[in-house]
């Protein structure tokens, strides 16, 4: 079909115009032009290209053209439309694309929007830029065209995982990538920055808004992955150290010490290092986790490649772009312009630093747990899962002072502090919050050390970060907000964490059983047909008033069976009810849980982001 020619020829030229790019901004590098004006069109142009390329696929996958092998393999007549157009950014060919295009836009985005920023920065951000683009451009085509054409034409496709084709899903990968692309122009500008040896406020209050669009995204995208493992996997759980979960974690942690750092650099001109590292690992971390997800080398439900064969220039690209930056750091590190980072114990900057180092600190336990199973896979052909337990025992120790640190940090001024009055005011409401900590957990008979400890300093932070938000102190009102809200979702998830209750048993029509002062009947099962499922509709009753209505779908391309759970919701607590099929009898397998505080797991997570983008508004109007 013509879609397929015009869709891969706009990815080629788009290529071409990429390079034209490249060659002028290395040119004019090098003549010392002053203007670069006329590359205006050549960045529209570039990103419309890749557009009308993304959107030929769309098109494809929404009239089930077949003979495209991307909607082939990820398609099928009887999808619900809002899975067609999903399709087209569910599977590794199309989800590069998107990738691409986000790329493109990025840097007609920087282009318009730098004018303040000095030509010859400008031009490198470009070239550094257009390096990535033509490297992902050469292995989209090369590799993962989604354009190639299955001849004949089929008369159906295999349709897409059924675990995808959720509404959540269709939005995820998207809001995701503006994340991990996003970080693309923090790593170019912050090269370029170093060369042209403008790494100083002025650019950290530039490059601030990239970090909080990045930032904002991630958050986002990680909010929505976790509301989807929660109530499609069937487990009831919003986190489970999955190794893709933890690929985006990872350069969320980096991105929440660079923004802190870009604070110090903007504030006292220090810790210029710090950002200039922490703005290549950044996007470092995002192209590894494109790497290890699209290679298929990660065992998870995310992945959407198994071709370790596309890994390889996607590792090779990634050495590239990390020796390269490296090389440059070392080059010009000794030339950053940086006040001495020798700061105040009782100071601001202080606090930012020690508290970065704890975030590195968590960064290399997940960094650790997430790739050394691949490791030792290579080396000795052992297959390990590193699960929770190795994250808990890891990370828990270092949340406690990490959290009081972070407590005390936005009470501190810059320099130096007030002598001790703050320290002292601030040890006497974390002996209290002690207290509360030990009657709580003695209340539930849940009283240990570390659960103490750690819950203490939960209670600590919330309840500082709370004085502040009620204090109304305007000026800081985006960083309290989400603080507070940072806050609100370690003790959310504390509290769920030992307060959760769960039953799992076999169940047949009719059966009742006593759970926790609950008494759970199985009513009754019925049938339903859709466009391209099966669904078994199990009905349970709880305490004889609360309905649950939890399914098993058996879908018809492909053949996978899925369970939907039923979950109602208030302010208190989640009840949580998912059935599976148990073979050769009439029984289901029924899991109920109770959840406490679910629904505040969430809502701090916006309070998070609100307080970004407020951070990121604030920031854009000056």
């Amino acid at each position: 079909m013509i879609l397929n020619y015009i869709g891969s020829y706009s990815l080629l030229f788009s290529l071409l115009i990429s390079a034209i790019i490249f060659l002028i901004s290395i040119f004019s590098i090098q003549n010392k032009k002053e203007s670069i004006r006329n590359l205006n069109k050549l960045f529209f142009f570039q990103f419309f290209l890749v557009l009308i390329s993304f959107l030929s696929l769309i098109i494809l996958f929404v009239i089930s053209e077949f003979s495209n092998t991307t909607v082939f393999n990820n398609s099928h007549t009887n999808k619900p439309l809002l899975y067609k157009i999903s399709g087209t950014w569910g599977n590794h060919e199309g989800s590069l694309i998107l990738w691409l295009m986000i790329l493109t836009f990025f840097v007609f985005i920087y282009f318009l929007k730098s004018n303040t920023r000095p030509i010859r920065e400008r031009l490198f951000t470009i070239v550094f830029q257009e390096i990535i683009i033509i490297g992902f451009s050469i292995f989209l085509l090369k590799t993962s065209n989604p354009f190639n054409q299955v001849i004949p034409t089929p008369d159906q496709g295999l349709g897409l995982n059924p675990i995808l084709q959720d509404p959540i899903l269709a939005i995820h990968p998207p809001v995701l990538y503006l994340g991990y692309v996003s970080t693309s122009l923090i790593f170019s500008s912050a090269l370029a920055s170093l060369i042209c040896l403008n790494v100083n406020r002025e650019w950290a209050s530039f490059i601030k808004n990239w970090i909080f669009v990045s930032w904002i995204f991630l958050t986002l995208g990680i909010l929505l992955g976790s509301i989807w493992a929660y109530y499609e996997l069937g487990w009831g759980g919003f986190w489970f150290w999955d190794p893709v979960e933890n690929i985006s974690l990872m350069p969320w942690l980096c991105l929440t010490a660079l923004l802190h750092c870009t604070l110090v650099l903007e504030k006292r001109s220090s810790l210029g290092s710090w950002t200039i590292i922490l703005s290549i690992v950044s996007f470092t971390l995002s192209v590894c986790g494109t790497f290890l997800v699209r290679s298929g080398i990660l065992n998870s439900v995310h992945t959407f490649a198994n071709d370790p064969d596309r890994g390889v220039y996607i590792l090779i690209f990634l050495f590239f772009l990390i020796f390269s930056s490296l090389i440059i750091y070392f080059l010009y590190q000794d030339k950053i312009i940086s006040n001495k980072d020798h700061f105040n114990f009782l100071s601001k900057e202080s606090s930012i630093l020690i508290n970065n180092w704890f975030v590195m600190y968590f960064l290399s336990v997940v960094l650790i747990g997430t790739i050394y199973p691949i490791f030792l896979e290579v080396l000795s052909n052992e297959k390990i899962s590193v699960g929770p337990p190795f994250f808990n025992k890891l990370i828990i120790p270092f949340l406690i002072p990490f959290l009081i640190f972070m407590a005390i940090g936005p009470n501190l001024k810059w320099i130096k502090a007030k002598k001790f009055k703050i320290p002292i005011r601030l040890s006497i409401l974390l002996f209290i919050n002690l207290v509360i900590a030990f009657l709580v957990l003695k209340i539930f008979d849940e009283v240990t050390l570390k659960l103490t400890l750690l819950l203490t300093a939960s209670f600590y932070l919330f309840f500082i970060t709370f004085k502040d938000l009620i204090k109304k102190e305007y000026k800081n009102i985006s960083q309290t907000i989400s603080h507070f809200g940072f806050s609100l979702l370690i003790l959310s998830i504390i509290l769920n964490s030992f307060l959760s209750k769960e039953i799992i048993t076999n169940l047949k029509v009719g059966d009742e059983i006593n759970f926790q002062e609950n008494i759970i009947k199985f009513k009754k099962i019925e049938s339903s047909f859709s466009s391209n499922y099966q669904s078994l509709i199990g009905y349970f009753e709880i305490n004889n008033k609360h309905l649950f209505t939890p399914e098993v779908r058996i879908y018809d391309q492909p053949e996978v069976i899925t369970s939907e759970a039923d979950i109602k919701t208030n302010l208190f607590k989640d009840r949580f009810l998912v059935i599976n099929l148990v073979k050769d009898n009439d029984y289901l397998n029924v899991r109920y849980q109770e959840k406490p505080l679910m629904i505040w797991i969430w809502l701090s997570t916006i309070l998070i982001t609100i307080g970004g983008s407020l951070s990121f508004i604030k920031k854009y109007e000056k």
